[in-house]
């Protein structure tokens, strides 16, 4: 097949590029780059679109890395081309961040190649992975354990920093590439690194595909197929995700928020992703959270799972369980629920408080009896201003906290009232308690007072408060 013909079909059938528009072209040395290179060059020929090539030299093989240069630039010059270069001190570099080789490299390098398409004004960058690539980037993946997304392998196309990553080359075999190179007279380097077993996809490359191959000769077909037929399922399945997140995710700053119910009505396949997507909302460090810890997550919301609960989902992420929702919390991973206490403001005469910890406000007023002043609701309280001990306190909870319940013998921890009242494990640690300067609990608002300074028909002073969380 003529390849130069499979890279147009290509482009057309994903959209990779449209008739003027400017590509920078991710150029190494190797035969796949360089292939590519000539190919775009034709199109480039024909007013197609327009070609800028960007070479970047890691500095790991001096002498290799010096020759790959020279015959890039010299090519792209023959071909009439533009070709932007850099080089790096990768070695120094990696010493110096203590960052992994290939993570560092890819960082600097395409940090690089945003830099020049920027520069020319690009609207995407041509990468020269290839379908062998791709085999090996699915088989890696199953070895190390994957999900649809990790089968469906590379993708031909993926927007990064308002640049498109195309890569035209996915369904093209590497022998295909040399061979092509061979008949156009195309010059390419070999990267003496690709033999050296220290990384995993060489291993892959060299001895696990061959091994396997044994049995399927045509395995790295049957691995693109795979990944062809994993990409198409899982660009659906992620279209059918993004509807569900509108339609059902609750969001608010650093949160999100789930009905169980919800969540549970899915089929398991878009239980997953939805948690996934959800993760994926809040960090863009979640690859490391495990399918298991997914599970764990997918499981809380079921009706036999408890109805409080949390965990730690990474990423600094925290999953809760509160009766009939499950959020997701985006949390410092140094912050912690530091107590408050505002016993220095609130005196006799104070007529308002914002409690910021808890986005509560209380607002005091001093009445007579004579007012008849009643509370409306559990969020309105009457005392009697005279035998309350001052200054009264607004804090939050501490381990041991009880309240002398109106109507009831005896006392009751804050903790078993809350869970009473069902009031979410997030919102318990910052919930505001009114106290006396004494330390009696007076008034949990929104729950009960306690039967402490109660107004009777000798009261002269009211001490009437109201609290509202809006």
């Amino acid at each position: 097949m003529n390849l130069r013909n499979e890279l147009e079909k290509a482009a057309a059938e994903r959209q990779l590029w449209k008739t003027g528009d400017r590509i920078i072209a991710a150029v190494s040395g190797g035969p796949d780059s360089m292939a590519m290179l000539h190919m775009l060059s034709l199109l480039a020929k024909e007013d197609k679109v327009s070609i800028i090539a960007a070479h970047v030299n890691h500095g790991f093989r001096k002498q290799e890395s010096a020759h790959e240069l020279a015959m890039v630039q010299a090519y792209a010059q023959e071909l009439g081309i533009i070709c932007e270069t850099v080089t790096f001190d990768m070695p120094a570099y990696i010493k110096e961040t203590k960052m992994n080789g290939q993570a560092a490299s890819r960082e600097k390098r395409y940090a690089f190649l945003h830099e020049i398409a920027q520069r020319y004004g690009a609207s995407s960058i041509a990468l020269a992975h290839h379908g062998d690539d791709q085999a090996e980037t699915v088989l890696m993946r199953l070895i190390r354990g994957t999900g649809l997304t990790g089968i469906a392998g590379i993708v031909s196309k993926r927007r990064e920093k308002n640049v498109e990553l195309i890569r035209p080359l996915l369904r093209m075999n590497k022998s295909d590439l040399l061979r092509y190179c061979e008949e156009h007279q195309v010059p390419y380097c070999m990267d003496s690194s690709n033999t050296e077993r220290y990384y995993f996809r060489n291993i892959v490359r060299l001895d696990i595909l061959p091994y396997l191959s044994q049995y399927n000769p045509q395995l790295s077909q049957s691995l693109m197929r795979l990944a062809e037929v994993a990409g198409a399922e899982d660009e659906w399945m992620e279209t059918q995700t993004e509807a569900l997140f509108a339609q059902l995710v609750t969001l608010s700053p650093d949160e999100c928020a789930v009905n169980c119910t919800d969540l549970c009505g899915l089929h398991v396949a878009l239980q997953r992703r939805l948690i996934k997507l959800i993760l994926s909302y809040l960090s863009k460090e979640t690859e490391k959270i495990s399918f298991e810890q997914i599970e764990t997550m997918r499981h809380a919301a079921s009706a036999q799972a408890p109805g409080t609960w949390r965990i730690d989902a990474g990423a600094g992420i925290r999953c809760a369980r509160e009766y009939d929702f499950m959020r997701w919390l985006r949390v410092s991973p140094h912050s912690v629920n530091d107590s408050y206490d505002y016993s220095h403001v609130i005196g006799r005469h104070t007529d308002s408080l914002a409690v910021e910890p808890s986005g509560w406000k209380f607002e005091l007023s001093h009445v007579s009896v004579e007012e008849n002043c009643k509370p409306a609701s559990r969020y309105e309280a009457c005392f009697d201003a005279s035998v309350l001990t001052y200054p009264l306190v607004v804090r939050n909870r501490q381990p041991g906290d009880r309240i002398q319940v109106l109507g009831l013998n005896g006392s009751k921890k804050v903790q078993d009232m809350f869970v009473d009242e069902k009031i979410a494990p997030s919102e318990r640690d910052l919930y505001p308690l009114l106290f006396d300067a004494a330390g009696r609990l007076l008034w949990i608002p929104g729950i009960r007072r306690s039967s402490h300074a109660l107004t009777e028909l000798h009261t002269k002073d009211v001490l009437f408060i109201r609290a509202s969380n809006e």
